[in-house]
């Protein structure tokens, strides 16, 4: 059976910020009259692409302070997003329209909350992108990944594949390539364009590797045939 549907990631993978999840990652530490380290600025680069509030809970323990911290991130995130500082990854809204084109449903996920991920949908003017947007918080218990969640709630909410090796996901971190094995995605693909390369990667069970997002529509075309 073909692909039918395709869940994306958006920071790193179809989006680029520049890293401003640390910059945005430093103000919120900061806010909790914290100095962030080495240690901290390491575990937050380890863990791209998870949810953030479970970042911030192991880095802060306390589940207050990790609420405050979360909130003052993506507050952060936000005036940063406001100011113009994210654009698209180069070729990656042509390569969603291709893989709609293709007859494939598309879906955009996110580590960050749903105001943090409609305030970069606004900054692109991408609202219309793809089919559907998820965030941890839309799923059942709010479990980003390296959950398998995001990427099952997509299946179900859209009815687009049959089952799971009907899905294709493609992020730009471990634990993007960790999500789609767990929920078993036939093509679990990796861009080089975000936060890890292709051997954390391939470590993290990534089936194929790619340059960035652009070259997914012709991957998908040669798993079809």
């Amino acid at each position: 059976m073909p692909i039918g549907l395709v869940v994306l990631d958006m920071a790193g993978t179809t989006v680029a910020d520049g890293g401003l999840v640390e910059e945005a990652f430093v103000a919120a530490a900061r806010a909790l009259d914290t100095e962030p380290d080495a240690r901290m600025l390491a575990h937050v680069r380890a863990t791209m692409g998870e949810s953030k509030i479970s970042v911030f809970r192991h880095l802060f323990g306390d589940e207050a302070r990790a609420r405050r911290a979360a909130a003052a991130f993506e507050e952060a995130y936000g005036r940063l997003v406001a100011a113009g500082r994210v654009s698209p990854v180069p070729g990656a809204a042509d390569a969603v329209a291709r893989l709609r084109a293709q007859g494939r449903t598309v879906v955009l996920t996110t580590g960050f909350a749903r105001v943090t991920q409609d305030a970069i949908l606004d900054a692109l003017g991408w609202r219309d992108l793809a089919h559907l947007t998820l965030c941890p918080a839309d799923t059942e218990g709010g479990r980003g990944r390296p959950y398998p969640d995001m990427v099952l709630a997509a299946l179900i909410r859209t009815g687009a594949a049959d089952g799971v090796r009907d899905v294709a996901v493609a992020g730009d971190t471990s634990y993007d390539m960790l999500s789609g094995v767990r929920a078993g995605a036939r093509v679990v693909a990796g861009v080089l364009t975000g936060a890890h390369g292709a051997d954390a990667l391939r470590r993290a069970g990534a089936t194929h590797v790619l340059g960035s997002v652009a070259e997914l529509p012709d991957l998908l075309a040669r798993v079809d045939a």
